[in-house]
């Protein structure tokens, strides 16, 4: 069965650092990748960022470039999301996703898995 399960959300001033995590259990890491997606109060979800578990490839999103970063620890079967430079409009739930979206448009419709969520709010 898989398993994602995010923590490190929070409330952050603009211009803060969060760093979410992802633990994950029930698949076979190296064979496909993880992702983080969000979704805003009043929006869509927007897929963010991607990492491959079978070449370490990391894809980004725009909103994503630049601010946050994504890496993984095998041995922890754990993948991260190191957010800086936090804007009122990161505020948002944050999910992991098994497999990652679909880095070339961030389609979402083949993510078959999906955590809970961990809410980030970034006040101003």
């Amino acid at each position: 069965e898989v398993q994602l399960a995010e923590s490190g959300g929070g409330l952050v001033q603009a211009g803060g650092s969060l760093r979410l995590s992802c633990a994950h259990s029930g698949f076979t890491f190296e064979r496909y990748g993880v992702g983080w997606v969000r979704q805003a109060p009043g929006k869509e979800r927007e897929g963010l960022s991607c990492i491959s578990g079978r070449d370490g490839r990391t894809y980004y999103s725009d909103s994503a470039k630049g601010r946050f970063t994504i890496s993984s620890d095998n041995a922890k079967n754990t993948v991260y999301l190191q957010m800086n430079s936090l804007k009122p409009e990161d505020t948002a739930v944050y999910y992991c996703t098994f497999p990652c979206p679909d880095v070339g448009d961030w389609y979402l419709g083949g993510v078959a898995n999906w955590g809970k969520g961990t809410l980030v709010t970034v006040s101003s």
